[in-house]
């Protein structure tokens, strides 16, 4: 329970056609085997105890009472086990036959949800049998019977709701209302037989629910032992948590049990974070008390960079996307205010490459020369020749303006005017550097007529990394929302794109990759390398764009982060180092609020932003000891 995550599984079980003591034997098997790997909850497909291919054979009455009694069975050999099971069967129930799913949880049959959609086209012809139920929830003897909620006692997110097979299929199927009505988990037990092309249509179906519902989504398909009469079944188990497949079978692959582990309480935060989340109570709630396993031994895995994408062939269009989403934004700003020009002050790292990219490429959609971009380099104490030269390169390949403003003697005459020590490499000496900079760029736009496009990107922001007035500011934020970690994709694709049209400019731009980030405001090394190493002061961006997507976009507490960032970053980095850098990023994050305040537009691009305009809104003056607090108890 610890955190919110559980196990759930999907099964399909060994089967053979009507003979209900085989299926039932094998059902209990496979329900102690899951138990016995911490699960909580696992769904069985439809009509799991007879077999969904039994035809005619299920109006037969003797055939209904044997299923009924295997059902009993099952529900007393599993009775002892820490873990609630849902199986289908046919039952009777006020003269008329129903396809139904069946609630076990320590011995007892908890309810019965009978299909609400009942298919009679092509292959299906269940309504020569069944039912199809939209009655109020009634009784079967003593146990409910209709539609229902199901409740875990111990923890209040464990809720599940069923549907069957077809009920997910149709315009608007039952899940909608069970999540409305508090529902994180959607059972579906299903008997889905293959066709050509369904497998990925059903895979995006299941994903789509899940997404729709805003919950966790189980499904359990029929597979080999159903009669191949007329139909082939393949053992499509899916689980999927918001839109994400967690965990699927291999079709065509005999019995087996589909695990996930699902995260109940992120799925509770989308709820409450999507205020247009429908919230309503239409469903009698029937509480079971099953007590899952407190602090699971996670088998879930948690990309290390969740903002860039984890399949390499998805990353090419992403990489397309996303720049010219920053473009565009950048266009629109331009032809409103009728400006031809823009100024970047571009220093040769990361940061400003990418500016310089979004830039040209806006242009172009514009229809501008290039030349109205003005890339500026302003070198000063901790300037290398690396940077200084990769600067030039990159503006000349883009065709702009190319222009060097050397401030060391304005900077000089500003630490006279103030009274600093020129050999004191404190604060003072590095951001006037950083201002003194912004100040050139700023005036070179007012002189030309153009405006400056901010460097700065979203991982800086989260850690305050940026001079007050200084880098903070300029009049169009480009990278606002890209953090440091897809900064570094993005350039790395833009070498990839053009490394046919212009070699050189490639290599520049692999080596702009390979440069070690800086903001090159100390003196550099007695051999001309870079001294001052941004991820040696503030810790690796890997780890805090890591801390800041689970913080933000999911408002995970911080402990709950150090533990899935253990697992993300097992044999990358210990917990020493995880747990340093998060309680960094917990207090620059909390104090550097008052930039974030008053930063320039931009355009949002990812889920995550920290625009004070839409995304994050947050007091200046907030205190972080709750959040630190919550750290320290899982301190190594």
């Amino acid at each position: 329970m610890k955190d919110g995550f559980i196990r759930v599984a999907a099964c399909t079980p060994e089967t053979r056609v009507t003979d209900i003591d085989f299926n039932s034997s094998k059902i209990t098997e496979n329900i102690i085997e899951a138990a016995g790997n911490d699960c909580a909850l696992i769904v069985f497909p439809e009509l799991s105890i007879t077999g969904y291919t039994c035809g005619d054979l299920f109006l037969q009455e003797r055939f209904l009472e044997k299923a009924l009694n295997a059902l009993m069975e099952i529900a007393d050999k599993t009775k002892d086990l820490e873990i609630t099971s849902v199986v289908g069967i046919p039952l009777i129930n006020n003269g008329k036959l129903y396809n139904t799913a069946a609630v076990i949880c320590h011995g007892d049959i908890l309810g019965f949800v009978p299909k609400k959609n009942i298919p009679n086209y092509s292959e299906f012809y269940e309504m020569r049998h069944f039912t199809p139920y939209d009655g109020e929830t009634d009784m079967w003897e003593d146990i409910p019977f209709g539609d229902m909620i199901f409740e875990n006692e111990f923890m209040k997110e464990f809720t599940f709701g069923i549907e069957i097979c077809e009920d997910m299929w149709v315009m608007d199927p039952p899940s909608n209302d069970l999540a409305a009505s508090g529902a994180m988990i959607i059972l579906n037990l299903s008997a889905s037989d293959e066709v050509i092309g369904k497998a990925e249509y059903r895979k995006k179906l299941v994903s789509m629910r899940s997404a729709a519902t805003v919950s966790a989504y189980v499904y359990a398909d029929c597979g080999m032992g159903e009669s191949t009469q007329d139909l082939v079944f393949a053992g499509a188990d899916l689980i999927a948590e918001n839109g994400t497949i967690l965990a699927s079978s291999k079709r065509f692959a005999g019995p087996s049990i589909t695990y996930a582990d699902i995260d109940l309480k992120r799925l509770a935060h989308e709820r409450r974070r999507i205020t247009s989340v429908r919230m309503e109570d239409d469903f009698d709630r029937i509480f079971f008390d099953t007590e899952p396993v407190n602090v699971l031994d996670l088998n879930r895995q948690f990309p290390k960079h969740p903002f860039v994408p984890e399949d390499s062939r998805d990353l090419e269009g992403r990489c397309e996307e996303i720049l010219t989403m920053q473009a565009t934004g950048l266009a629109t700003r331009l032809k409103h205010i009728n400006c031809k020009k823009a100024v970047i002050g571009l220093s040769g790292g990361l940061d400003s490459t990418l500016a310089l990219i979004v830039t040209a490429h806006a242009f172009d959609m514009l229809g501008l020369p290039r030349d109205g971009i003005i890339a500026v380099t302003m070198p000063c104490f901790g300037t290398t020749s690396r940077t200084r030269s990769n600067s030039e390169e990159l503006a000349i390949a883009y065709k702009t303006d190319f222009r060097e403003v050397n401030i060391k003697d304005a900077v000089g005459i500003h630490f006279r005017d103030i009274g600093q020590d020129p050999e004191v490499h404190d604060v003072t000496y590095e951001n006037s550097q950083a201002r003194e900079r912004t100040q050139v760029i700023m005036d070179i736009a007012n002189k030309e007529g153009g405006i400056v496009v901010g460097t700065g990107d979203l991982s800086e922001l989260a850690l305050g990394w940026a001079t007050y007035n200084g880098d903070h500011m300029s009049m169009y934020g480009v990278n606002c929302s890209i953090p440091k970690t897809l900064v570094r994709y993005l350039v790395s694709y833009e070498s990839q794109r053009t490394s046919d049209i212009d070699p050189n400019l490639s290599k520049v731009l692999k080596d702009v990759v390979d440069t070690p980030v800086s903001p090159e405001l100390l003196p550099p090394t007695a051999d001309g390398t870079i001294s001052q190493k941004t991820e040696d002061l503030v810790g690796p961006y890997e780890l805090h764009d890591f801390f800041l997507y689970y913080f933000l976009r999911f408002g995970m507490s911080p402990s709950k982060i150090f533990r899935i960032a253990q697992i993300a970053f097992e044999g990358v980095y210990d917990k020493e180092t995880i747990y340093k850098w998060e309680e960094t990023f917990i207090r620059r994050f909390f104090t550097q609020q008052f930039k974030r305040s008053c930063v320039p537009d931009g355009p949002k691009v990812g889920t995550v932003c920290l625009s004070p305009r839409g995304d994050w809104r947050m007091p200046s003056d907030a205190s972080y000891k709750v959040w630190l607090e919550d750290l320290e108890q899982v301190k190594p």
